[in-house]
């Protein structure tokens, strides 16, 4: 196991007399076996930070380092990390345990010592059963935990996973979700995991970084970033639906922006007037789209409370202990 520091860590693309910054001087410190989400919406450089981890792009300027070790300079099987990438990347002819095996014969690991690895990981997994099988035989969900499986014979410091669940559908990267979580309550190992869902983020993370276009607006855990967001752009994307940011709102502060979420606005007689442009069903909830004059708002309601007609005027009182401000200019949270 092992920390992970970023120290000032800057990417740069140059072309020609043009050049794109993709990271921007980034500082943040990984604990010793936590599990720290990377999230952020595509083209923020999410991916790029993990690749520069794994040493698969290089620093243009300041350090990474992994256990106390600077790695700007390190290859990456010099590295001690083992990386879970989107597409499975499995040898089709090959069974699963050979596809799990591959990386320690390499390494020349002694026969019995990678059949005990393999097993061992494949209990966790619970991948026993289709050891022998190759990959055309499984379902995607199996496919991802045999690339997991790769990953945990290894034994590495660090896990890198980029963006390992977007090929599953919903209800597979629910139950795939859980098992990293239990992965990682048995394990312990540290691990930077990327993905855009922030329903990934907020169930999967110890502590989230949430970077925008290379910048890392908040770094906290899942409470912290939802219920104390930094910033204007951490409130609108952290939140499903996302917080509700005005501008010309009764009782905010001049030049600054109001926030509240949508499930802390309570319908009642009096308060702020708004009409209901749109309903959205979601089973156990219900989300009224309104406007308040040139404002546009969101209302959570429960399955027990009575759903106005679309068109139809209503009263909400917003509760004083959830309200978050913002300055208009900079977009960063105000104390």
């Amino acid at each position: 196991m092992a920390a992970i520091s970023f120290n000032h860590v800057l990417k740069q693309y140059v072309t020609g007399k043009s050049s794109v910054q993709v990271i921007h001087d980034l500082c943040a410190e990984v604990a010793d076996g936590e599990f720290v989400v990377i999230v952020g919406p595509s083209g923020c450089g999410k991916s790029t930070l993990l690749r520069m981890v794994a040493g698969l792009e290089l620093i243009t300027a300041g350090e990474i380092s992994i256990a106390g070790k600077v790695v700007n300079d390190l290859e990456p099987a010099e590295r001690d990390i083992a990386m879970v990438f989107q597409n499975y990347a499995l040898y089709p002819h090959m069974t699963v345990f050979d596809n799990m095996a591959y990386g320690l014969k390499i390494a020349r690991v002694p026969k019995d010592e990678i059949r005990a690895r393999v097993e061992k990981a494949a209990g966790i997994l619970e991948l026993m059963p289709y050891l022998d099988r190759k990959p055309r035989a499984l379902s995607g969900g199996q496919r991802q935990r045999v690339a997991m499986g790769r990953a945990i014979v290894r034994q590495p410091k660090v896990f890198l996973f980029d963006e390992p669940l977007s090929n599953l559908d919903a209800k597979l990267r629910a139950q795939t979700r859980l098992e990293i979580q239990k992965l990682h309550r048995e394990l312990g190992i540290t691990s930077l995991f990327v993905t855009h869902d922030q329903v990934e983020a907020m169930t999967l993370a110890n502590r989230m970084i949430v970077l925008n276009g290379g910048v890392m607006e908040q770094f906290g855990t899942p409470e912290e970033v939802y219920n104390r967001p930094a910033t204007t752009f951490v409130a609108s994307f952290i939140g499903s639906p996302p917080m509700n940011l005005l501008r010309e709102a009764p009782g905010g502060r001049a030049g600054a922006i109001l926030g509240i979420r949508p499930e802390h606005l309570d319908v009642a007689a009096e308060g702020w007037s708004l009409q209901v442009d749109g309903i959205e069903l979601l089973g156990a909830e219900r989300l009224l789209y309104c406007r308040m004059g040139a404002e546009t708002l969101i209302v959570r309601l429960h399955e027990d409370q009575p759903v106005p007609a679309i068109g139809a005027t209503i009263h909400a009182i917003p509760r004083d202990d959830k309200l978050h401000f913002f300055d208009a200019a900079s977009g960063k949270r105000i104390p």
